[in-house]
Parts: structure tokens; sequence; C-alpha cells
């Protein structure tokens, strides 16, 4: 293995996020404007890119690699670049080994899907449900379809696949729903974790109003539910509890209210090959540019050091505690990759 990719804070880089795609069946309120403009095709890296990529920074010591959107599984061809990617994790560690390859997807396309990622290698995925109600689901996501998404769920599970549920919290919206998701999370097997609202790009949505620390969610669960506090990790922000009746975790991933910044091991490759090294600041370094040059990997190697070296101390989510206005990046996060 070649040099490690270590930050000016001293936190070594092991967990590339990769988004193979900024399109997707849904417009989540939160992720999407409704009418979104999509990228033209020649814009986005294909397969042999990505791959290039993944290579350079596996080489460098990254040991996890998330695939994300938008909704990576609407890509045509994703079996393919999972298939390759879940070679890696059979591979000596001197020669690219990966330790985890995983997902995050709307689960709409799941259903299709979950045998070959199973067969790939991959372990588990995170699947966003913001709600159980199906009006509600198709209001949020503007026009996703809750049996899909379920459906696709029932089959990660059957392929043997561990499944966490991403549900972003929503004061007013789906805040009284958190009660029946962990105990349906308990009943299928899966893990549940909920998320601040996060102000990326402009949706066409109030997240001020929105908003929901997860501080007071907690204590509000707490009163009816069994917390255990629990080690456990993933590589992720998320923090984990056991909910003693259900014996799943809970976890809680809170960029608003206490930010993880100071454990941050992770920088996000976009499907246009930009490489974010916070998702809550503008900083970023084209690498499909150098590639399409004819860059040799020496060259994106110097960049990816450069960019890292530049990662800062913390992200630029805002929250006024008097005004209770928030800020971040006007891109949106279907562009970033989640």
């Amino acid at each position: 293995m070649l040099s490690s990719l270590m930050d000016p804070a001293g936190r070594r880089i092991s967990y590339l996020r990769i988004s193979v795609t900024d399109r997707c069946d849904m417009r989540c309120v939160y992720c999407m404007s409704e009418q979104m403009s999509f990228l033209p095709r020649t814009d986005v890296l294909d397969f042999e890119e990505l791959l290039r990529l993944s290579r350079v920074f596996v080489r460098h010591g990254v040991r996890r690699l998330r695939i994300t959107g938008g909704e990576p599984l609407v890509r045509r061809d994703i079996g393919f670049f999972f298939k390759e990617l879940g070679s890696w994790l059979r591979l000596p560690e001197q020669a690219g080994h990966l330790d985890e390859l995983t997902l995050t997807t709307n689960g709409s396309r799941l259903a299709q899907y979950a045998t070959v990622l199973a067969e790939a290698g991959v372990k588990r995925v995170n699947v966003s449900l913001d709600s159980l109600d199906e009006d509600r689901f198709a209001r949020l996501t503007r026009r996703g379809k809750l049996a899909a998404t379920l459906d696709g769920i029932r089959a990660a599970r059957a392929a043997g696949l561990a499944v966490r549920i991403n549900t972003v919290a929503m004061a007013g919206v789906n805040d009284d729903e958190f009660d029946a998701l962990l105990a349906w999370c308990g009943e299928i097997g899966a893990d549940l974790c909920l998320i601040e609202t996060m102000p990326m790009g402009d949706t066409g949505e109030d997240r001020v109003e929105q908003y929901l620390s997860l501080d007071s969610v907690r204590q509000t669960l707490s009163r009816r539910w069994t917390l255990e506090p629990l080690t456990y990790q993933t590589g992720g922000p998320a923090r984990y509890v056991r909910v003693a009746q259900t014996g799943q975790r809970l976890g809680f991933i809170t960029p608003m209210s206490h930010n993880f910044c100071a454990t941050c091991n992770r920088v996000r490759l976009s499907c246009t090959g930009r490489l974010y090294t916070c998702l809550g600041q503008e900083d970023g370094v084209d690498l499909r540019h150098l590639m399409r040059e004819g860059a040799a990997d020496a060259a994106l190697e110097a960049a990816i050091q450069s960019a890292i070296a530049r990662k800062p101390t913390g992200h630029n989510f805002l929250l006024d505690a008097q005004t209770g206005a928030i800020s971040g990046p006007q891109r949106h996060m279907s562009v970033t990759g989640g």
C-alpha cells in the first residue's frame, strides 16, 4: 500500500462515498427540487473512470466504499460495477483489498438487485424511508411508491443483507412516526437511523420549520423504549444505542446539533468526478478533467493528496441559536452523493 491519506487534523481517510449518478426516480423534499435539471451523460464518469479513481483511493488506504447517487440502482449496468468492486473484497491486503462495499438506496429497485448485490459481496445496505404511511411517503418523495420500497427491503433481507433504515427527522412532517418505525424495524430485523435535516440546495421546502434536534427526539423515545449505550461503529457518523425491546440498533446522525467532524474519515466523489472533502463545504478538486486530459495516476494521486491537505476541520452547516436560521452549501445532496 502507498502512503495513507491524512488530513491536516490528523484524520486518516479510509472511507470513500462514490456517487454514480445524479438521477433518481424520486424527488425527496430534502434532497431535490421537484423540477430537477439533470446532467448531460457526457458529464458523468463512466464505469472505467469510476473504477480507476476507486483503485487510486484503495491504493492509498481507503478500505470502505459506499455507492450512492441520486439513486444508484437506476444506472444502467450497475450490477457490473458492483461485481467488479466486489472482487476487491477477496484480494490480499497488499493488492488493493477492500474491507467493505455498501450501498445507499431508496429501495425502489432493490428487489431487482438484492441477489446481485449479495453475490457481489455486499453485506449491508442503507435504505432511505421517511414514512410508513403510503400517502405521506408519496408526498415526501413526490413520486415514489411505498410498496416498491417495502418489496425491496424484504428482498434485501431474504438475500441475507443487513438493512439499516435511514429516516430524515422532520418536525411537523414525520415526527409522529418514530415509534412505529422502531417497532416495524424490530419486526423485520432492521436497524433504524434518524438523521437531522441538512440545508443543501434549494428544494422548495422550508427546512428551518422542519428542523428537529435529535436530542429532544432521543429524550422522548427513551420514555417508551429502553435505549442501551453501544460502542458499535460502521465507519460513518451515526452514534448507536440498542433498543432493548427489539434487539435492534437505533442510530442518530446529528450534523446540526452535535457535529461529528472531529472523527470524520470520509471524502465524497461526485458522479462528475469532483472530489469533495467535506459534505458541508464547497471546496473540491476536478478529477474528471485530469483524467480526460490524459493524466497519469501519479497526477491523480497528487491532486487527491492536495485536496485532502485542505480538508477543513469542520463543516459549514450553520444553526443560529437566536434566529433558528440554518444554512449550508448551495449544491443539492443528489449532486454530491449521500
